[in-house]
């Protein structure tokens, strides 16, 4: 079987320089509008991370983690999430940090409630009083972060 030409074409130094050219602004076109129908990019302008984290650290693992966030846009694999005694923050693994700057919004800024969605336990951030962005998180993992004594029962 003999290889296509767009094959032989994207083997080539030409076509693949010409598939980055073209790929690049495709993937931070689609960073940016991802950040922005989350709710990422507006937590941003109030939320941007200026500090390390205070006092003891609870943190996710990026696999395999199910957060949601408004418009059910799936962060899951990657994003780390951090409680630590001053705020929670949120990282977005390098690859698709264009747009999503790290976040740091302070506990009195967050307003967590519990949902029971089908089957599932869901744990619902509201983040900043005047955004009112909403992040989902299983229970487990508020339970790993140490969050659910902030949780009303």
């Amino acid at each position: 079987m003999q290889p296509s030409s767009i094959d032989s074409f994207l083997a080539s130094p030409l076509g693949l320089a010409s598939f980055a050219i073209l790929f690049a602004p495709l993937w931070c076109a689609n960073c940016f509008y991802v950040s922005f129908v989350s709710g990422w990019l507006t937590l941003s302008r109030r939320f941007r991370k200026q500090s390390e984290p205070h006092g003891e650290i609870n943190t996710t693992r990026p696999a395999f983690s199910l957060i949601f966030m408004r418009f059910w846009s799936h962060y899951g694999s990657v994003i780390q999430v951090f409680a630590a005694q001053d705020a929670l923050y949120a990282l977005v693994f390098f690859l698709f940090r264009i747009g999503h700057p790290p976040l740091r919004i302070p506990w009195d800024e967050i307003r967590i409630t519990r949902i029971k969605l089908l089957l599932c336990k869901i744990v619902q951030f509201t983040l900043g009083k005047q955004e009112q962005i909403a992040m989902r998180i299983s229970e487990r993992m508020a339970r790993n972060l140490g969050i659910l004594d902030r949780v009303p029962a």
